[in-house]
């Protein structure tokens, strides 16, 4: 039981670090409470649509720099069990933050914060399969669930293509499929807007609707 307490405490000061929600943190030196206006979401995008390009760059630095340290400072060095869960426990205080009432934000940044800290490479693709979602359909919410969707089998081939280590299959698996539902748990009114066609569109990133609106 002794050689759990110090990984508990890690995981503990992780989700702690991930409570500290940039969205509410930059809103409150604003006097702004940005779970009240827009989509209600502590997050980049609900920041960008409400407060401002300058406000949601500096939310989205705060919550992929805090997933940074506590994978690479908490968890320790190498693609292991304690730090891919660092990350993760550090997302979960970013939807659940015990600073702001347990109501954050959707986690997205948060998990990309991880793969940047985990593989560079892995963050790279993940970003890819989002933009070519964001390409054709132009939804932040769907491009956000499919990428994180992929995560799994992205890591997969990164494995089997060389530019992840094999010891890394595990925990980056585990990581994934629990990002990859708590994304889409996340993003649940996400998709109950594109089934009832009301979801809105980001239109400077949906070639396809531009390319449509030519012909």
């Amino acid at each position: 039981m002794e050689h759990l307490i110090v990984p508990i405490l890690l995981l503990l000061g992780a989700y702690l670090l991930g409570s500290l929600n940039g969205a509410l943190l930059l809103g409150r030196l604003r006097g702004v409470d940005i779970r009240t206006q827009g989509s209600g979401n502590a997050g980049g995008t609900n920041a960008l649509r409400t407060q401002g390009p300058l406000f949601a760059l500096g939310v989205i630095v705060i919550d992929i720099a805090k997933a940074w340290i506590a994978v690479r400072v908490l968890g320790g060095p190498g693609t292991t069990w304690l730090a891919v869960g660092c990350g993760f426990a550090a997302v979960l205080g970013h939807v659940y933050p015990v600073f702001h009432g347990f109501r954050g934000g959707k986690g997205v940044a948060t998990l990309l914060g991880t793969l940047l800290a985990v593989s560079p490479l892995l963050l790279a693709a993940v970003l890819g399969v989002w933009l070519v979602m964001m390409m054709l359909f132009g939804m932040v919410g769907l491009g956000s669930i499919v990428a994180s969707a992929a995560l799994p089998l992205l890591a997969l081939l990164g494995v089997r293509g060389g530019w992840l280590p094999p010891e890394a299959t595990g925990p980056l698996l585990g990581f994934g499929i629990a990002c990859a539902l708590l994304v889409i748990w996340t993003h649940r009114a996400n998709l109950q807007r594109m089934r009832a066609g009301t979801e809105p569109r980001a239109k400077r990133l949906w070639l396809l609707g531009r390319l449509r609106g030519r012909t």
